[in-house]
């Protein structure tokens, strides 16, 4: 048995402090609507308290008005929104493919239960998509702030990620794909893709990007051209709206790259006059082969199709999507994303959600409760004592729980 384990099922007063960190590289998502009640802007808190005012299904309570889904996703209310969180997963190929998945999921039973509750009080509620924060862990630092080289990071990477994020993830409304460091990961912000596969080809795209340039040594923004990255001349980004980082907002570039035509020839950049497109696909060819690794062959297949034009980006389209506007309502699932099966991770968590009982040094457990993201809250059957066992070693007992 691990020795984190036999160290938390000794220390079985209370409740006792297991480190929150994650041993292996891991990825999430955290998606934003806004709810509009008879076609009205409200805030969810105003209307419903906390997510029990309008989910029945049973929940488990995660912290203050945070509770998670049954398929292991977080929901709760954050300044005026409503707000999912996938559960954590380890970042492998497919993953995002997997948080895709998990956050259609997601949707499609809140949005069940706002079906409910319209038919319970005669009105009528509307998610509209606000943000997506694409998170990717990065193996440096163990503060509670973000590390210099992850400020070093972050900002090389606002001037890598807006061209293909853009091309895959924005619309013609749009107004800015953000960068934030923090602690041992990368954060990136743009708009909510009301579409799955959307979802799972930018994500897997960040990931990729991400995850390779964790390992250089210089993360000078003047040597992008070498490596094969275009970026805008005149491009100043900005201080990020909310948290530290950055914003390469419409009004940090020369023009509005949202409201021009992805395929004009409108931008000086450091590699020549491009397209927007092209230097989207100029940056995911430089980032192939990372790309691939940490994408199933959907989405990969999926960013690869609408970077190059041979599938539409949103940003082809005058208008943006009417789905934007009602998330949750008839957006098919692909049947590649389906396919994925769960991350070991994943099925901890679901398992804790389900308070499988699990044996443990000849003693049976029960899970209760979950701290944070990592962390899972274990009462012993035979006298009610606590602990609390962190997710890289439940992964080893997954085949006795199962």
């Amino acid at each position: 048995m691990p020795r984190d384990v036999i160290q938390a099922l000794k220390q079985i007063k209370g409740e006792p402090v297991v480190a929150a960190r994650l041993v292996q590289p891991a990825a999430g998502v955290e998606a934003e609507f806004s709810l509009l009640v008879n076609d009205q802007l409200v805030k969810p808190e105003h209307v419903f308290g906390d997510p029990r005012g309008f989910v029945t299904v049973p929940l488990l309570h995660r912290t203050g008005r945070s509770f998670h889904l049954p398929n292991g996703a977080a929901i709760y209310f954050d300044t005026g929104v409503i707000e999912i969180a996938s559960p954590v997963m380890e970042l492998e190929r497919g993953c995002f493919g997997r948080l895709a998945r998990s956050m259609e999921m997601s949707i499609a039973l809140v949005r069940e239960q706002l079906d409910g509750w319209e038919r319970r009080t005669g009105k009528r509620a509307r998610l509209q998509g606000f943000s997506t924060h694409y998170n990717v862990s990065v193996q440096d630092g163990d503060g509670a702030r973000p590390s210099d080289r992850i400020r070093d990071m972050a900002w090389a990477l606002t001037h890598i990620l807006p061209a293909p994020v853009m091309l895959l993830g924005t619309n013609r409304l749009s107004t800015g794909v953000g960068v934030r460091p923090r602690p041992r990961r990368i954060e990136v912000t743009a708009d909510f893709p009301p579409d799955p596969a959307h979802l799972a080809a930018t994500g897997s795209v960040i990931a990729g990007i991400v995850s390779e340039v964790s390992r250089w040594r210089d993360l000078d923004v003047g040597g992008l051209p070498g490596r094969g990255v275009p970026v805008i001349k005149g491009f100043k980004p900005r201080k990020h709206t909310s948290r530290r980082g950055w914003l390469a907002r419409f009004d940090c570039f020369p023009s509005n790259p949202f409201a021009a035509s992805p395929d004009d020839d409108l931008w000086a950049t450091t590699l020549g006059h491009k397209s927007l497109r092209e230097m989207a696909w100029r940056t995911f060819h430089a980032f192939r082969e990372p790309i691939r690794r940490l994408s199933d062959p959907y989405s990969y297949r999926v960013a690869s199709r609408i970077i190059s034009g041979a599938s539409r980006s949103w940003l082809d389209d005058e208008e943006r999507p009417v789905t934007y506007d009602d998330v949750g309502r008839g957006t098919p699932m692909p049947q590649e994303l389906n396919a994925l099966g769960l991350a070991r991770y994943e099925r901890v968590m679901l398992n804790a959600i389900e308070a499988r009982p699990l044996r443990l040094a000849n003693e049976q457990w029960t899970p209760v409760g979950v701290r944070g993201w990592t962390r899972v809250v274990f009462r012993r059957n035979r006298d009610g004592a606590r602990t609390v066992l962190p997710l890289d070693s439940l992964v080893r007992h997954l085949d006795d729980w199962q």
